[in-house]
C-alpha cells in the first residue's frame, strides 16, 4: 500500500479485511474502530502501529478527528524510517499539530542518532542551530568546552567528559524575545547530553550499552520543548544549559575513588563511574541558579530505578516544592504526557554518605540501592538553592523505547516536550 485515506468511527467492523477489532481496510480507504472498553487514543495507537507493519507509506486523516486523536496517531505512525508521511484533517488544529511535530522530530531524531555522528559539540551545536531555525533574531549562546570547563569550575562535566578524546561541553542558550539585555530569566532549562554512555570504569554490559546513544535524551527534550514553547508563542525570556560530554575509558577518564570538588564547595566522591548523568547536571543547576531564575527544569534520562519503578510508560517527577511538582504534573495531564511523582525529602541529600567527601554520587552496590532514583534527585537536591523552591528534576523513564510497544516504535519517544512547553508558558 501507498497512500492510505484512515478515519475514526464508533461502530464495529463490518467484514471486510480487520486487523484484529479495531482496524479494517478496504482499498485506499481504513477505519480505525472505537468499540469496546479501552481508551481510545489507546486504540488509535494500536492502529497506527498495525498500518505501519502493513507497510503504509502515506496517511492522510479524514472525517472528525479531535486534535488528541490526531497526535496518538502520529505519535505512533512516525518511525525513525517514516516521517512526514502524515497529511492531518483539514480543521483548526492543524497550526499546533504542525508545531508539535517539529519539535518531537527534532527531539526524536537527535536521541536516534549514532554516538558516532553525535559528539558532545556537534550535539550542543545541533540544538542551537535548530533553535535559532525557529527564531534566529532572539537566540543568542556561549560555551565552555574541553579544558576551559576546568578553568571556569565546571567540574563535573570537565572530569566525566575528559576520557574521551572528544572534549566535554557546557552550552548556555539564550532565548529573549523581550529586546532587553537586562531583562529577568523567567526559567532556565537543563539537560543531561551524555552522548554515549559506557558506563566508565563501571563499565554496562554490551547489552545495557546497545542503546546509551539516546543517554543525551535530556538535552534533547528541553531543547524541543523550548522550540515547542517558541512555536506557541513564548514571550518570556529563558535560558537552556545542556551539560554535554561522552563517558567513556581512556587513560585519562575520572575513576574510581577521584573525588570532585564543584564550584559551590561540594565535595563528591566517585564510586561509580555509571551514576554519571548527576555529576553534569550538577554543574547546569548551578549555572541556572546563579541567574536567580524562580523556574528550573532539569530533565534527565539518569537513573534505571526510575523505569524499574514505572516502566516505559510514564516520566518520574522529583521537588522539594510541592506546589510546583503538582502544578506541572496536572500539566503533564493536560498535554497527555504520563508522569507520576516518586519521593524526594531533604534527607535524601544524606543517602550516599562517604568517609572522604561530603558525598558520593551513588551507593557502591547495583543499581545504586534501594530508592536510587530518589537518591539520584536527593543529590541534584544539593546544587540549587537550599530548600528547593521552584525547581522540578524529571526522570525520563519514557524517554526511549528499546523494543518498540504495541503503542509505539522502537527509538527515542520525545514524551515530556509538550509538559515542559507548558510549563514555561505557563509559570
Amino acid at each position: 500500500m501507498s497512500r492510505l485515506s484512515v478515519s475514526i468511527t464508533t461502530q464495529a467492523p463490518a467484514d471486510y479485511y480487520s486487523a484484529g477489532t479495531v482496524l479494517s481496510v478496504n482499498g485506499q480507504t481504513a477505519q480505525i474502530h472505537l468499540v469496546g472498553p479501552e481508551n481510545n487514543l489507546s486504540i488509535i495507537q494500536k492502529s497506527a502501529r498495525i498500518l505501519d507493519s502493513l507497510g503504509v507509506m502515506q496517511v492522510e486523516l479524514t472525517g472528525s478527528w479531535e486534535i488528541e486523536q490526531q497526535w496518538a496517531f502520529a505519535q505512533s505512525f512516525t518511525t525513525t524510517k517514516k516521517q512526514h508521511h502524515i497529511q492531518w484533517c483539514d480543521d483548526d488544529n492543524a497550526i499546533e499539530l504542525s508545531h508539535r511535530y517539529q519539535a518531537m522530530i527534532f527531539t526524536r531524531n537527535i536521541t536516534n542518532a549514532t554516538p558516532e555522528d553525535l559528539s558532545p559539540e556537534i550535539l550542543a551545536k545541533t540544538c542551537e542551530d535548530w533553535l535559532t531555525s525557529i527564531d534566529e533574531k532572539h537566540i543568542s549562546s556561549k560555551r565552555w568546552v574541553g579544558e576551559a570547563l576546568k578553568e571556569q569550575g565546571w567540574m563535573g562535566i570537565y572530569h566525566v567528559g575528559r576520557g574521551s578524546i572528544r572534549p566535554p561541553v557546557l552550552i548556555e542558550i539564550d532565548y529573549n524575545p523581550t529586546g532587553d539585555s537586562n531583562a529577568p530569566i523567567s526559567a532556565c532549562l537543563v539537560g543531561k547530553g551524555i552522548t554515549f554512555d559506557s558506563g566508565g570504569y563501571s563499565i554496562k554490559s554490551s547489552e545495557g550499552m546497545l542503546s546509551m546513544k539516546c543517554d543525551m535524551g535530556g538535552a534533547a527534550t528541553v531543547t524541543g520543548a523550548l522550540g515547542l514553547a517558541i512555536l506557541r508563542g513564548l514571550n518570556k525570556r529563558v535560558k537552556l544549559f545542556l551539560c554535554c560530554a561522552e563517558n567513556l575509558i581512556s587513560g585519562h577518564a575520572y575513576k574510581l575513588g577521584d573525588v570532585i570538588t564543584y564550584k559551590n564547595g561540594t565535595t563528591v566522591e566517585v564510586v561509580n563511574t555509571d551514576a554519571e548523568g548527576r555529576l553534569v547536571l550538577a554543574d547546569g543547576l548551578m549555572a541556572a541558579t546563579a541567574t536567580g531564575t524562580k523556574l528550573i527544569i532539569d530533565a534527565a534520562t539518569l537513573t534505571g530505578a526510575a523505569m524499574v519503578a514505572l516502566g516505559e510508560e510514564y516520566n518520574a517527577f522529583f521537588s522539594l516544592d510541592k506546589a510546583l511538582q503538582q502544578r506541572v504534573l496536572d500539566y503533564s495531564v493536560q498535554e497527555f504526557e504520563p508522569s507520576w511523582c516518586l519521593p524526594l525529602e531533604k534527607w535524601h541529600q544524606n543517602k550516599c554518605p562517604s568517609a572522604f567527601a561530603d558525598t558520593a554520587n551513588s551507593k557502591s552496590q547495583k543499581g545504586g540501592g534501594g530508592g536510587g532514583a530518589s537518591n539520584a534527585a536527593g543529590f541534584l537536591s544539593r546544587f540549587v538553592n537550599q530548600e528547593g523552591k521552584g525547581w522540578l528534576h524529571i526522570d525520563l523513564a519514557a524517554a526511549y523505547n528499546a523494543g518498540g510497544t504495541v503503542h509505539l516504535p522502537i527509538g527515542a519517544t520525545a514524551q515530556g516536550i509538550r509538559t515542559i512547553a507548558r510549563a514555561l508558558l505557563e509559570e
